[in-house]
């Protein structure tokens, strides 16, 4: 088996889903990228069974796609309720109570493929970006066990009656939810706050032409 596995640099749980395709013992070509770099050309001319996109960064062309020859499947860290960008600071901004993963078959528009597997967990009220983002990736790869051990045995995947439930995230929507103007109310800065403050990214509000940007205690 032929696997094109296109990840995440630098992630402990992306290594571990392409060591784990390693000791099923099928030959496994990956690449691991990071946000804007494009997809390189090698990848481009892989030929085989199956692609794998887990956490991926690059969004992939219908030749590509075409090219292999039992499937290309995707593992989402968000729910169906959740395709495209920013999921985690969305379910956070909409005060969901659950959130979930998503493996699902790709077509060259993103997160619209059919869905194999859906495994959810609940978010609690004292959860952050990065706590939700930590377990989100461990149910992530959960998940990718689930799904291609299934997968080893029988040839087959799964099947879900599940569908995504609207169009995807755009980068445009992930944009505006970092910024607070000055007639939102307290409740409404708070909400845009806990689903938008982590690490360097953080809201940020306009005055006289100039960003001043939120600093956690």
């Amino acid at each position: 088996m032929k696997v094109l596995f296109l990840s995440k640099k630098k992630d402990q749980h992306s290594q571990k889903a392409a060591d784990y395709l390693s000791q099923l013992g099928w030959k496994v070509v990956p690449f691991f990228g990071s946000w804007g770099e494009d997809l390189p050309s090698t990848a481009k001319d892989w030929e085989g069974e199956l692609i794998i996109s887990y956490l991926s960064r690059w969004v992939l062309p219908d030749s590509l796609l075409s090219k292999a020859k039992v499937g290309a499947i995707n593992f989402h860290p968000a729910p169906p309720e959740y395709p495209g960008i920013g999921c985690i600071n969305f379910a956070l901004y909409n005060n969901e109570g659950t959130f979930g993963v998503t493996c699902h078959h790709m077509l060259g528009k993103v997160d619209a493929g059919k869905i194999i597997k859906v495994k959810r967990f609940p978010i609690h009220e004292r959860d952050t970006i990065k706590s939700l983002l930590e377990r989100t990736y461990d149910y992530q790869l959960s998940l990718f066990y689930d799904v291609m051990d299934q997968f080893y045995t029988d040839q087959t995947f799964p099947e879900s009656k599940e569908e995504w439930s609207r169009e995807a995230y755009t980068r445009k929507e992930f944009n505006e939810l970092f910024k607070i103007s000055l007639n939102m109310d307290e409740e409404e800065t708070n909400k845009r706050i806990r689903a938008t403050s982590f690490h360097e990214f953080q809201p940020w509000i306009e005055f006289h032409g100039k960003k001043f940007y939120y600093k956690s205690e």
